[in-house]
């Protein structure tokens, strides 16, 4: 099974949390929570967020790690499951080392037993857009 849209981050809270022992790298690591909504002919729901990252904002480098409790609607299924998404860039418009599987073992009512895997796309005007293929029992 198929579901896409689009969606917007309402919230992103940097905290404090920092890595122990600290370690001086090239790129500050910091972690975030957020809040996304999404919306789509096949996806509705809302996430939340935590986010870790090593990333230099002036130029654009850099990586991050994010794993999402979401509970809405996939293709009219309704639940909650977790999925996580990693991806890199050099300062460029494109995305590599890519990453997103949905949490083995999360789902839950209509999504119970799900799996499967998506991806993420950001275009030229900023509009965020995320897939997932999935399959339930």
């Amino acid at each position: 099974m198929k579901a896409s849209g689009t969606f917007k981050v309402v919230s992103f809270n940097p905290t404090a949390l920092t890595p122990d022992p600290a370690v001086e790298t090239g790129l500050p690591v910091g972690v975030a929570t957020m809040e996304k909504h999404y919306e789509g002919a096949t996806l509705a729901g809302r996430s939340a967020t935590l986010f870790t990252a090593a990333f230099d904002q002036e130029a654009g480098i850099g990586s991050y790690v994010a794993m999402e409790s979401f509970e809405g609607a996939l293709a009219g299924r309704e639940g909650a499951f977790n999925f996580v998404h990693s991806a890199a860039t050099d300062g460029g418009p494109t995305r590599g080392a890519e990453h997103f599987a949905i949490v083995p073992g999360s789902g839950t009512a209509a999504l119970t037993g799900i799996t499967g895997s998506g991806g993420l796309r950001i275009t030229e005007d900023g509009t965020h857009h995320i897939w997932f293929d999935f399959d339930l029992p």
